[in-house]
């Protein structure tokens, strides 16, 4: 997989120890890119404008899963989950996030950043990235009840894809300048052009981009 980084600003102090121990811990099994928000940077971005580059990223299919947070974790899963193409739990511990990758088989999970971090709070952040891929996803859980599991998550699925406009539908209907500020993103943005497929998304986004909408 194809595994992003990526959290509020309020939070750019985690970044790096984010990025470690992801690196640390699934890095020989999957691609990881970081995009920031990074601690020497200038930008500011809120955590409702970061649920839209996750969005981006995923929808464009230029990653296939987002490990993001702000300081509560929880306004960054709701904002996610507000935006198309993303499915994104809650994971404050090793079992949350098990439960989500074995039961929900999500592509995002959004981690306090700030609630509860204190002292040695990345070893609790490794262990929850370890027990979230450290299985296969969408298996079920407990292994009795798995094919009723597997039954419920494709029909969640399938309600969020249809209770959900695609973000090609959605972006015209924004705020202008909340879009402006995810897609002058540089770092989202470039990685969006050069890995995406989904070419109607990716010509709105020049568009975009270039004031030609």
């Amino acid at each position: 997989m194809k595994i992003g980084i990526i959290q509020a600003s309020s939070q750019k102090s985690k970044n790096p120890i984010m990025e470690r121990c992801v690196l640390q811990t699934i890095s020989k099994e999957h691609e990881i890119i970081n995009f920031g928000i990074f601690e020497q940077g200038t930008e500011q971005l809120s955590y409702v404008e970061i649920a839209l580059c996750v969005s981006l990223l995923l929808e464009s299919k230029a990653v296939d899963f987002i490990i993001t947070g702000c300081s509560s974790g929880q306004g960054m899963m709701l904002a996610c989950n507000s935006l198309p193409g993303v499915i994104c739990g809650y994971v404050q511990s090793p079992a949350d996030a098990f439960l989500f990758g074995q039961i929900n088989n999500g592509n995002a999970v959004s981690y306090p950043l700030g609630l509860n971090w204190g002292w040695a709070g990345e070893i609790n952040f490794t262990e929850t990235i370890r027990a979230l891929f450290g299985a296969s996803f969408g298996a079920g859980y407990p292994a009795m009840e798995a094919r009723r599991k597997k039954r419920d998550t494709e029909r969640l699925k399938q309600i969020n894809y249809l209770c959900k406009k695609r973000l090609v539908d959605v972006l015209p209907l924004l705020d202008l300048d909340f879009i402006r500020a995810a897609l002058h993103y540089d770092i989202v943005y470039q990685y969006i052009l050069e890995n995406g497929t989904d070419e109607g998304l990716l010509c709105m986004l020049r568009n975009y981009r270039t004031g030609r909408l």
